[in-house]
């Protein structure tokens, strides 16, 4: 019984395509958003509100981690739980690394090239250039990273505080929801953050203060939004997310039509103002909140839509998250470079955004038809060990049967 138990927990769960949907969209929004002036970015939701795609994945990957890893460490194995975790976390560290290189060399091989210096400073890749005897060492440390390598540190860092994250919750959820309100406030009151290089620097999405929405989404996926469902998605909380979600977009108007900035109020402008990134300011915590409130209703698990082939590409990339972000780096700074070098017309534009989609659709299909693999080979050996079982008499072949049954 507890051998069926273990398995039980440590069994794959069933997949929530609605995760996979939004983190393909996400995908996509950080390919388009990381090519400067880009007339497709306009699509993103970073220019109707306070959140954009950062939110979006760090809210999934701690839901993620409190629905699988909830039940596996409530089981007792916590141990288990460790493991896979850090092994994840690993594979995202060696992923920064190597993408940290190539990418280096990607723009120092195209600033050569053209005789542009101006990438290296853009991308925050000069120094390395200079002294990369040092700053391996501080890329190493995950201290020194260049232009839009800046959130995979931050998983890093999450994943691998994961395991305690989740011991804590499936004992004392909410004092532990608590506890990392109170950290985020003391990181902002206090300015904690990590050091960065060069030194005086921090990281770009401080770890203490981005922890709250990782460590509030674990807490739904234990299952304690269940017991709020009623509040959450009550006609009074949707009419309020539903409110502040038209505000931000007034705000963010003002944005791009400088015009409209004098309607605001100059105490309104002073209250609101600076909305950090860096600190996860709360416009942009509860911005996203109400933006999930109303997806949520919308969207639930058994959506049909979600098995159409319509969708399937975007979930493809959703599913594989961590390799299509690597690559979306690559093919953003591409597509900077040719509109940089060559033109940044409309078409043009549109032809690059359009191609780096569908190579980031192609390589997800490609490593969704990879997995397949391991199950080919598995029917070969049990064919060659029935073979073998044929061959060297009818006792060997008895006690293979069972296995192909």
């Amino acid at each position: 019984m507890i051998i069926r138990d273990q398995a039980a927990l440590l069994a794959p769960v069933e997949r929530d395509l609605r995760l996979d949907l939004f983190r393909g969209i996400g995908l996509w929004m950080i390919f388009l958003d990381h090519i400067p002036q880009d007339v497709v970015a306009w699509l993103t939701l970073r220019n109707y509100g306070f959140s954009d795609a950062a939110e979006f994945f760090v809210f999934i990957s701690g839901y993620l981690v409190g629905w699988i890893y909830g039940p596996i460490v409530t089981g007792g194995w916590f141990l288990a739980a460790l493991k896979r975790l850090w092994k994840r976390a690993a594979e995202m560290y060696v992923a920064h690394i190597m993408l940290f290189l190539l990418f280096t060399a990607q723009i120092a091989r195209t600033a050569r090239r053209f005789d542009n210096p101006m990438y290296e400073h853009e991308f925050n890749v000069f120094n390395f250039l200079a002294h990369p005897d040092e700053l391996i060492g501080q890329a190493i440390l995950l201290k020194y990273k260049p232009v839009n390598l800046d959130v995979l540190p931050l998983y890093i860092a999450l994943v691998f505080a994961s395991p305690f994250i989740v011991w804590c919750l499936v004992r004392r959820p909410n004092l532990t929801l608590a506890a990392s309100v109170v950290l985020y406030v003391l990181s902002r009151w206090f300015d904690w953050n990590v050091a960065s290089y060069p030194p005086g620097t921090t990281w770009y999405f401080n770890p203490f203060c981005w922890q709250l929405m990782f460590v509030f989404a674990a807490w739904c996926g234990i299952g304690q939004i269940d017991k709020i469902s009623r509040w959450v998605w009550s006609k009074a909380a949707m009419t309020l997310a539903a409110a502040w979600i038209v505000f931000a977009l007034l705000i963010v108007m003002t944005w791009h039509v400088p015009a409209l900035e004098a309607m605001i109020p100059k105490w309104m402008i002073k209250a609101i103002y600076p909305i950090d990134k860096t600190d996860l300011d709360l416009l942009r915590f509860t911005h996203f909140l109400a933006l999930a409130t109303w997806v949520t209703y919308f969207v639930s698990r058994q959506w049909k839509a979600l098995q159409t082939p319509w969708l399937r590409p975007v979930i493809l990339c959703g599913q594989h998250s961590l390799p299509i972000f690597c690559l979306g780096v690559f093919l953003s700074f591409s597509a900077h470079w040719i509109l940089t070098q060559y033109t940044k017309g409309v078409w043009e534009q549109l032809a690059v955004s359009a191609a780096g989609i569908i190579i980031m659709i192609g390589a997800a299909w490609l490593l969704h038809r990879a997995e397949r693999v391991p199950n080919l080979f598995v029917k070969v050996s049990e064919v060659e060990q029935a073979e073998a079982a044929i061959e060297t008499g009818p006792t060997s072949t008895a006690a293979v049967a069972p296995a192909g049954r």
